[in-house]
């Protein structure tokens, strides 16, 4: 998979992309993140990149021209599954919606900043709009973020058995059930029995109840959706 992101302030994915899941995913070649700068595709002077809206109001939006430059230039390079717009107002993002991309060969990500970007851009060119939650952050490159991560883990052979993307939260639509490690006794707080007694039916049984108590008491709303589909 490559993953192209388009932003203003590149150096901020160095630290999250040269440690952990993702440096592994690139290290294995399973995956490939390149950034590129918007502003070296501005033809003003002082490299801008934003203007002031029209009709007036708060705040500068980003303008289309350099935005669409890079967009045209990567296209004229490769076909891409998505071209997608970090955005407040975006689709709300979900596992269901990591697992599609994971499966995608080309992705644009755009990180959007000030106001937004000019509708234009938005209407011509973006083909998918995801929102991380309902909160407003300084800039796309966050959410970029953690849309990049969140689809890299998926890809096969990224993940060892031991932290298998299988047994993730919101896979089968539920949270994840409680999890152990040794010592079985820990100042007196116990390990359940069922963990330890070697029956994997009866802790597969214990497992989803676990799971679905968890969701229907932290997430009622995800809860009564598994209940609806079942």
């Amino acid at each position: 998979m490559r993953i192209d992101i388009l932003t203003i302030f590149p150096e901020m994915f160095q630290g999250p992309f040269n440690h952990s899941i993702v440096n592994r995913a690139i290290d294995k070649k399973k995956a490939q993140i390149h950034l590129h700068n918007i502003r070296d595709y501005s033809t003003d002077k002082h490299k801008r990149v934003d203007d002031y809206p029209f009709s007036g109001g708060a705040g500068m939006v980003m303008m289309a021209e350099p935005i669409v430059s890079l967009i045209e230039k990567l296209q004229s390079e490769r076909t891409y599954d998505e071209i997608i717009f970090m955005t407040p107002d975006g689709e709300l993002y979900n596992q269901k919606t990591a697992n599609i991309l994971s499966g995608y060969q080309n992705i644009i990500i755009l990180c959007g900043h000030y106001k937004g970007i000019d509708e234009r851009v938005r209407e011509n060119y973006i083909t998918m709009e995801i929102s991380v939650g309902d909160y407003v952050l300084s800039g796309g490159e966050l959410g970029a973020m953690i849309l990049a991560d969140s689809i890299i883990r998926l890809i096969p052979g990224v993940l060892g058995d031991e932290t298998s993307a299988l047994s993730d939260s919101f896979q089968d639509g539920l949270l994840s059930p409680p999890v152990y490690t040794r010592p079985a006794d820990f100042r007196g707080f116990k390990v359940p029995e069922v963990l330890m007694s070697g029956n994997e039916k009866k802790i597969a049984e214990w497992k989803y109840e676990q799971a679905l108590n968890r969701t229907k008491l932290r997430r009622p709303q995800l809860y009564q959706n598994y209940i609806n589909e079942a």
